[in-house]
């Protein structure tokens, strides 16, 4: 499933080539997705520019005159720039054409993305209103993080995982970030010290970012905005490896399961 990563750099690739452009029409084949494409879609968008693109955890935001698109990618999904004469393919669900010969393509098989019509207060709506900080922001530190897990018993990675905790982090990263802090995945989040999660916070502030650096992470669907995969899948320390030596100390990596997530740690490095 793409996240923030990959959201960050869909929404990067796509904006140079549609930025100030002017919608000429919008082209829905599959209605359908996880919530159905609003009908009335090309009514708002017809004649109107596009005046910014923005990303708000796995979300993207794109600004009209008269209101916001909210792109979710779901399971499966990616966002292209076509030429607007490009012959569609079976996933491609709808396209939003603009007059500089360019369309933005959503491509999904699993149909679980959505595209939805969200007016001029975009953050009053219900999948944005209760999230938390951008974990690359200043709000975003180890002593937020401390405060807020006081008296939580949940794990740790559930607690980062928690969208109205921090925005955005999915269980790649959360993997990635526990390891590189050297916490132990299924530790009490509310047992964990400040000066641990002070570490946490900058461990997965550095994996995000070099993840953004490498084009996400392509582990079976995700490709950007150009077509091509993510890299960062090369970097992976702990997930997806488990039954291999970890990197830092060879021994064995473990895998168990939190809220059905596949979490994956070193019984040595992660305490």
């Amino acid at each position: 499933m793409p996240e923030l990563p990959e959201v960050e750099t869909t929404c990067r690739g796509i904006t140079p080539y549609i930025i100030n452009q002017k919608i000429q029409t919008v082209i829905i084949r599959q209605a359908k997705l996880r919530w159905p494409i609003p009908e009335d879609l090309p009514k708002f968008l017809s004649n109107s520019s596009l005046h910014a693109v923005k990303r708000r955890a796995k979300y993207l935001l794109l600004e009209f005159d008269k209101g916001h698109v909210l792109i979710h990618l779901g399971m499966s999904g990616s966002l292209r720039i076509v030429d607007n004469d490009q012959a569609s393919g079976k996933h491609d669900h709808i396209d939003l054409v603009f007059y500089n010969k360019k369309a933005l393509r959503l491509t999904d098989p699993r149909k679980f993305g959505a595209v939805l019509w969200l007016g001029k207060s975009p953050y009053q709506h219900f999948l944005l209103s209760k999230l938390g900080p951008e974990p690359l922001s200043e709000e975003f530190n180890g002593s937020y993080l401390y405060e807020c897990s006081r008296n939580r018993k949940l794990s740790v990675k559930q607690f980062i995982m928690d969208q109205q905790i921090v925005a955005g982090i999915g269980n790649i990263y959360a993997n990635e970030a526990l390891f590189l802090s050297g916490i132990r995945p299924i530790r009490s989040a509310g047992n964990i010290s400040k000066k641990r999660y002070q570490i946490l916070s900058k461990s997965i502030q550095t994996i995000l970012k070099n993840a953004i650096k490498q084009g996400g992470t392509t582990l079976k669907d995700f490709v950007g905005s150009d077509g091509k995969p993510g890299y960062f899948r090369q970097q992976l320390q702990v997930y997806g490896k488990a039954g291999l030596p970890c990197p830092a100390c060879n021994t064995t990596l473990k895998e168990l399961k939190i809220s059905n997530r596949l979490t994956v740690f070193c019984q040595n490095c992660q305490k």
